[in-house]
Parts: structure tokens; sequence; C-alpha cells
């Protein structure tokens, strides 16, 4: 008969649910939190797309569904300037007093700016600018005051510039949050612990300390996250002994580039971090630097740690929140009166360059440019958020002397494309590969008729192919290497989007339906 303890023995291990990450795949990077009730608000940059600044919604911390947008009209973003990489910079997002504030830089046009709502499913304001120079905003609420933080360009300049012998570091002044206006001259907080590009600021404040959250070391291989204290919002800011207390620096991790973290707490008292990281492959990553969760510990000294000893992992124990189930699609059938939020176009919206009326069901775009690397291209497209994915679509191409088609895009010297064409009479579908100021194309004849225009991906390569719906018509194009497309190669800040587009006068497609999912 088995005694009491041995019983105690042979029960089951009760072990606490995990999570994987990245909790947002693909390309949303620089990720900001807040919390209202018992709800999360994620926002995260994106520099030259149209609508900017992607917003979602948990009440988990790793099932995420993305609600829209914060600029959703031109009022609100002008990207007109903006170059790859450019336009929206690293927001932050915070939830006071019954309103949402988000904050952000326009580094392609006009700078620091606020907007608010009342309703985070919109419509925000007008944005309000704030005359600080530097860029990656942020905002912190006590006893009436606003305090906006971001970080200091390397020659400071402006009326109230900050001593021109801090070349890095962090500055901040108090505003008006729904004027810009600013309520006293800017100064200067902390130079970081000593790593490259101090950036990224957020300011909290937990029992009588305040902490000064920071990302150095740039956003590539030696990023990192710092932190200093102090026992008021203007310092002096002492720096934590053992930064930084997150790096993936030199480590033998599939998760790398770890940094630009925001912190949240829970109503059990834990915290937990908000960060990007790449998932890398052969020293490479092509779908842009992605959203990731992991714990944060305090020790007795009243100093955080992120993660496991400052790494983050593949998978962490779930927070103390009732789960959710994902529940999202990956296909789109065009059936609604607006496009699905994961869509969005460059630097403006498409506007009369695509239709969901015209004939109802399907997604028309007509071209509105001469070739895919214009910054003007007639272009929808969702991030690629799987490494392993497929994506088809059906589309009833008239391209005339134009190009209508499937793309997988980093930027616009950098994409893959299949497309619909016209030459000399006779149709084809082209596979074209643009490098830089290099370009190669395989080509197959086609009859008329639908086509079923399909990509997938790995690690290594792309694989394009079509298929006639009537059968009649199929070819598999030649994979080529994903290498080409990785921020390695293009450089930037973003991540590849598969997506569909038209160009040339006079050329249309219209699509039935899109399906993205992972393999």
């Amino acid at each position: 008969m088995a005694t009491e303890p041995d019983r105690a023995a042979a029960s089951p291990k009760q072990t606490r649910a995990t999570f994987s990450n990245p909790v947002i795949p693909g390309f949303y990077p620089d990720p900001s939190i807040c919390r209202v009730g018992e709800t999360f608000y994620l926002v995260s940059s994106s520099f030259e797309y149209f609508p900017g600044i992607p917003l979602f919604e948990s009440s988990d911390l790793v099932q995420w569904k993305q609600i829209g947008h914060v600029l959703t009209r031109e009022s609100q973003l002008d990207l007109r300037a903006a170059g790859p990489s450019q336009g929206i910079y690293a927001p932050t997002i915070r939830w006071h007093d019954g309103v949402f504030f988000v904050t952000a830089t326009n580094v392609s046009g006009g700078g620091h700016f606020i907007v608010h709502t009342t309703d985070p499913y919109g419509p925000w304001s007008e944005p309000v600018w704030v005359d600080q120079d530097g860029i990656d905003p942020s905002l912190y609420f006590e006893d009436g005051l606003t305090y906006f933080q971001s970080n200091v360009e390397p020659e400071p300049h402006g009326e109230h510039a900050v001593d021109p012998g801090f070349v890095r570091g962090i500055q901040q002044c108090v505003v008006d949050p729904f004027s810009g206006a600013k309520l006293c001259p800017t100064r200067f907080l902390w130079a970081g612990s000593g790593g490259r590009f101090p950036e990224a600021p957020h300011l909290f404040r937990r029992g009588a300390s305040y902490y000064l959250l920071v990302a150095e070391g740039g956003t590539e291989a030696g990023h990192m996250v710092t932190i200093a204290r102090a026992e008021s919002p203007w310092g002096p800011f002492e720096s934590n002994p053992a930064n930084p207390i997150l790096s993936h620096r030199s480590l033998a991790s599939p998760i790398q580039s770890t940094g630009h973290a925001d912190f949240v707490e829970l109503d059990d008292g834990t915290w937990w971090a908000v960060l990007l990281g790449t998932r890398p492959h052969k020293g490479r990553h092509h779908i842009g630097r992605e959203t990731f969760l992991a714990p944060v510990s305090w020790d007795s000294e009243g100093w955080p740690r992120i993660g496991e000893n400052g790494k983050v992992l593949a998978e962490h124990v779930r927070p103390t929140l009732a789960q959710t189930t994902p529940t999202s699609s990956g296909r789109d059938d065009f059936d609604e009166a607006e496009l699905a939020v994961e869509w969005a176009s460059l630097r403006r919206p498409i506007g009369s360059n695509s239709s969901l009326t015209r004939r109802p069901g399907w997604l028309t775009l007509t071209g509105r440019s001469a070739h895919t690397g214009d910054p003007d291209l007639s272009f929808l497209g969702r991030r690629q958020q799987h490494v392993r994915f497929s994506a088809s679509t059906l589309v009833e191409a008239q391209p005339a002397s134009g190009e209508v088609g499937l793309i997988a895009r980093m930027d616009e010297r950098h994409h893959y494309e299949m497309f619909v064409t016209e030459r000399s009479g006779q149709r084809f579908v082209v596979n074209r590969r643009v490098v830089g100021d290099m370009s190669a194309e395989n080509s197959f004849p086609v009859s008329d008729g639908p086509l079923i225009l399909a990509v997938s991906g790995n690690d290594d390569t792309y694989s394009f192919s079509c298929l006639s719906t009537d059968g009649l018509n199929e070819h598999n194009f030649q994979p080529v290497e994903t290498r080409y497309l990785s921020t390695e190669v293009a450089g930037g800040f973003t991540g590849v989007f598969i997506g569909l587009y038209a160009v040339g006068a006079g050329a249309t497609g219209e699509f039935d339906w899109f399906d993205y999912r992972e393999s």
C-alpha cells in the first residue's frame, strides 16, 4: 500500500502553459504597449506604408488581433517625400484619463507628432507637432504634466537645443498633448550606458523610483536594452550597474537583434516586456523585425531583467491571464465594403486605382505608374509573417502593354514578381527578379482567361507558379533566393510584403480572392 508521500510523488507535476515567440510575426518592429483594464493595446512602426502605425488588441498578451491603424487619412500622414525605410518611426501608445495618445516621428515630413482618441478603433485626431529634434518619442503622465522624451540628434539645433557637448542620449520636455506646445525648455537626461545610438526611451515609475528604459547598440546584431533610474523625472539618472538588461549579442540563439522594449504591469504584480527581434537564417533575415514577449523580473536592489537572465526564449511560460484563441483568417474574398486591416499601400491611399465595387466580390486594380520600381506603384500588400508560407490569388487580367501580377517586395530596388502581360499580340506570364541595378526575366506563353498566381517560400527560396482555371496552362518557375530580399542585402528597416499590383496605363487586374497561410 502506497504511503502518503509516495502518492504525492506519483501525482502528475502541475506546469503552466507556455507560448511561442514571436507573438506578432513579420514586419512589426518597435512595439509599444499600454493597458486599459483587462485589455492591452500595441502599436508598431510602419515606415513608408499607408495607412500608418498598425494597432493591435489583446487580452492575454500572446494572441494579438489587428484592429486597424492609427493614421488613416492623408491629412494625418504625409509620405510624399518618404524613401524606402523612411516615414513613420517608433510610435509610443499611452492611455491617460480616458484618452489614448500615440506619438511618433515622421522623419520624411514634420518630425514628432501626437494624435489622440477616446476610442482606439478610431477615428484618431489630426496630429499636433512637437518642436524637439531626434526620433523615437515617448510620453509619461503624472500630476497633470505630460513629459515628452526623445533621443538627441548628433548635431543639436533649434531654439531649445540641448548642450552641444552631448552628442547622443535622451532628452525631455513637458508638452500640452492636445496642442503639442512645449511648456518648458528641453533638458538632457541620460547618455546611456556607453552603447552607440541610445534611443527608444520610455519613462515609467515603480514605487518611489523613476526608470528610463532605453535601446542602445543600433537595431542590428549589437542591439540591447539598458535602464537607469532617478528620484525625479528630471534625474539625475543612475545607470544600472548590470546593464544591459537584455542582449543577444554574440549569443548562439535563433533570436537575434533584440531591443527596443516597452514594459507593462499586470494585476498580479508581474511585469512583461514587448520588444523587437529577428529570426535570421544563415546570418540574414528577410521578413523583418518582429514583436516578441518576455517576462520581467526584479532583483532585490530594484533593478529589472528581461527574459531569462537577459535573454528572450523561443518559448516562455504564459502570463497568468485567461488564454484566448486566434481568430484571424488568411483568406480574403473581397466581399466586404472595405479592405481588411492587413492590407497596405505605398505612401498614400491607393484611392481610385483600386475598387471593391466596380465588380462586387472582386478587388480591381488599375495601373498608375510605369514599373514596379516606381514609388507610386498601384500596390496592395500584406506582410509576409512566416518564413514558410504560401500565397495565391485568382486574377482576370487585362494588362494591355502593362503588367498585372503578384509581387514579393522588399523595396523599389529589391523585389520578385510574376505578372501577366502582352507582347507583340501574345499573352505571357513572366517571372522577374530585380536586385539593385540587375534584372532578369523568364516568360511562359498563356492563353486568355483567369489564372491562379501563386508564390511559396521557405528559408532559402521563393517559388512562383501559375495555373489556368481550365487546366490548359500551368508553369512552375525556377526558385529564386530569399537572400536578395534580406535586410543584409537590401538594407533598411522593413520586411517583405506579399502583394497584388498593376502598372502601366490601361492595365487592369480583377482579383477574386487572395489566400495567405503558413506552410
